[in-house]
């Protein structure tokens, strides 16, 4: 039996169409840093990896990236829920946000903008195609390095519902015999 559906105000599909993992963006233009919360990215392309965003022009990450054409997209564990909250609620422009809450820089090994040490993954990326980002914010990166911890192998991840609510990475289904081509 199929669930009857109601009307839903269009303001709100985020709800339920931002699944996805939580990321940190960290970037880095001159000697100004700064982190931001993102809660929608899609993966565009395999190879090469490709992964594009909408980044406000408001947020102080915007004109560091912009500037800088890189930035690393950290994947955060529940354990940084409250950091993630709090990054995504301040501006750069007025706080060191890794000072402020806590975390780490590291080198990156092929862009300029730090690491985020305890996230569980830290993915180096480069601007790809900027096409759309002057009409709608939208970037498309290029991952020219990938970093991620060995344990654990599935880490619980956060998933932004809106309204302050946060939704857990849970029980991992396999169905791999299902993913065969068949022509």
């Amino acid at each position: 039996m199929t669930a009857k559906k109601q009307d839903f105000p269009v303001d709100q599909v985020r709800h339920w169409l931002e699944p996805g993992p939580v990321v940190l963006v960290s970037s880095r233009s001159g000697d100004q840093t700064d982190i931001m919360a993102m809660g929608w990215h899609t993966v565009m392309e395999f190879s090469p990896s490709l992964v594009g965003c909408v980044i406000a022009r408001a947020n102080h990450s915007f004109g560091l990236i912009r500037r800088s054409g890189e930035c690393v997209i950290n994947l955060p564990t529940a354990a940084l829920v409250d950091s993630v909250a709090r990054i995504g609620n301040s501006s750069g422009a007025a706080i060191d946000k890794f000072a402020a809450f806590g975390l780490t820089p590291e080198p990156a090994q092929r862009v300029g903008a730090p690491l985020i040490r305890e996230c569980h993954a830290s993915f180096e990326c480069r601007l790809f195609d900027d096409a759309l980002v002057e009409r709608y914010g939208f970037f498309v990166f290029e991952v020219v390095q990938a970093h991620v911890a060995r344990t654990p192998r599935r880490p619980q991840t956060l998933h932004y519902s809106g309204d302050g609510a946060f939704m857990l990475s849970g029980k991992t289904i396999r169905r791999k015999a299902l993913f065969t081509k068949v022509s």
